[in-house]
């Protein structure tokens, strides 16, 4: 890789600061090598209801362009209703008449009671997207792996999330980066 640095975005399926995926996407900050720039991506809320008018509203450009410019993507969502959340679905279907999805590496955490479905779901459409799946992992039972502060506290999980972060900026580089464990 001819960059000093990569860039990953992070996406939260909960527009809920205090949320465990919030927290999850935060926590993983701490779990990056320096050579990485990791972005959280906040503007999930402002993205308009999906629809098929020529007209690209500005807050559905930005998020285009934030992951376009990302050389991955990953996502930590919970499961609302059997189901991916509204405004994480509402903002994929923007994406899918474009092409700022495709070959991208992504690696996706479902965290949640059960999350089955929605990490199912959410597998299927980042697949429709054209994504290049690194890795994913579902963490059920999440709270219960989860300190009062809400970081993982769970060594198996723990251990499960930096491999997935290890796969991802694998999935961008090859071998020729220093990997979260070897800071």
């Amino acid at each position: 890789m001819e960059k000093d640095k990569i860039n990953i975005l992070a996406i939260s399926g909960s527009l809920r600061n205090s949320s465990s995926n919030s927290s999850i996407i935060r926590q993983i900050k701490t779990m990056m090598p320096e050579n990485v720039n990791y972005k959280i991506y906040d503007g999930l809320g402002n993205i308009p209801p999906f629809d098929d008018a020529d007209a690209i509203p500005a807050p559905v450009t930005g998020w285009r362009n934030e992951i376009e410019a990302a050389d991955a993507v990953l996502f930590c969502s919970p499961e609302y209703a059997f189901g991916v959340p509204g405004t994480l679905k509402n903002a994929l279907d923007w994406s899918v008449g474009s092409v700022a999805f495709s070959f991208k590496p992504v690696a996706l955490i479902t965290a949640s009671s059960g999350g089955e479905k929605a990490h199912a779901a959410l597998q299927l459409i980042l697949t429709a997207l054209g994504t290049k799946l690194a890795d994913s992992l579902l963490i059920p039972f999440v709270r219960t792996k989860l300190n009062d502060r809400g970081e993982l506290s769970d060594t198996v999980t723990m251990l499960a999330v930096q491999s997935l972060v290890t796969k991802l900026i694998l999935a961008i580089t090859g071998n020729n980066f220093p990997l979260p464990d070897e800071q």
